[in-house]
């Protein structure tokens, strides 16, 4: 913060304190020359005005908060650039990546510093380590239970399902089911795989998908004909003589999505034959994809939420489909 902020906080916080008591000071003094309790002539509603002061306990409150304004700034964080002399932090704002955030944390945990962020994640991991080892490891062993095993387990799924709520929702929603651009976890259709270890390996490492642009290669027309035959594998009615000239440029997309158009888990190239959309199955939705590409990235969770935790998230999201099994 620039010292010209700091200043303009500094002025206005102190100036409404100061402006405060100066209000209350001057509403206990007697400015009418009346007796106190005495009537002032004045009446609404049946009720009569007396000349009485503020209540001694209203009084004695208003006090308190200034007092208690002073400590705390004094104390804590909120007059400018002042850091308060007891040091204390929300969290290190100058961090720039994850390394930088784990290495701020770990310097606070160690130097005792007051840092809240840092503070909290100490204490979650005092509380819930155990109970996240618990669940996610073998008998307190280092082996991990298997995925079909933990989603067998109630406990487990429901703390896979609020660590999934806290760290995937924001993309695939509350339900799980995704949005535009998004996918949906709760069906058959997976970009990478739905087997365990498939789910396990993308919230560890992420994935990063590449749908490139082919207007350049195709042209206008090309990309006509190939979203017709791409539409027409699905179940579209289309016209047939654009969708039999799509499937001959198709041989480039075949590359990725195969020659029947079924897709590739191993590149995360989707099924072109089933109902699943992942940026919407609109004509213009699937002219947009094959002219300008499409690009998703899914980060990688193993260095925020840790093996473990990892573990119990993959296990609920795999439940999501298999709940039957």
């Amino acid at each position: 913060m620039t010292t010209f902020w700091s200043l303009w906080i500094i002025i206005i916080t102190v100036g409404t304190l100061v402006g405060c008591a100066a209000l209350l000071i001057w509403c206990l003094k007697d400015k009418m020359g009346v007796e106190e309790s005495a009537d002032m002539g004045h009446e609404y509603d049946g009720i009569r005005e007396l000349n009485n002061p503020l209540p001694k306990w209203w009084t004695y409150l208003f006090v308190g908060t200034f007092f208690f304004a002073a400590i705390y700034l004094t104390l804590y964080p909120g007059l400018g650039n002042f850091k308060g002399v007891l040091g204390w932090t929300s969290s290190d704002q100058t961090v720039r990546s994850l390394e930088e955030s784990k290495a701020s944390v770990a310097a606070a945990q160690s130097n005792k510093q007051l840092d809240q962020y840092a503070k909290e994640l100490d204490d979650a991991d005092t509380y819930f380590g155990e109970a996240f080892k618990s669940l996610a490891y073998v008998n307190g062993s280092t082996e991990l239970r298997p995925i079909p095993e933990i989603a067998a387990d109630s406990e487990a799924v429901k703390v896979g399902q609020r660590l999934f709520l806290q760290n995937c929702s924001q993309c695939h929603g509350s339900d799980a089911r995704g949005q535009k651009g998004f996918p949906n976890l709760t069906d058959d259709a997976w970009l990478y795989g739905g087997e365990p270890a498939a789910i396990v390996t993308t919230i560890m490492h992420g994935r990063i998908g590449q749908m490139p642009s082919w207007k350049d290669a195709l042209g206008e027309q090309g990309v006509e004909e190939v979203v017709s035959y791409t539409l027409s594998l699905s179940g579209r009615s289309v016209n047939a003589r654009d969708a039999e000239a799509g499937k001959a440029r198709f041989v480039v997309c075949a590359a990725c999505h195969g020659t029947d158009g079924k897709g590739n888990p191993a590149v995360g190239a989707p099924d072109l034959t089933d109902q699943d959309w992942l940026f919407g199955s609109s004509r213009a939705d699937v002219t947009e994809t094959v002219t300008n590409g499409r690009s998703g990235v899914m980060p990688a969770w193993k260095d925020i939420l840790g093996e473990d935790k990892v573990q119990l998230v993959a296990a609920y999201v795999w439940s999501l489909s298999n709940s039957d099994k």
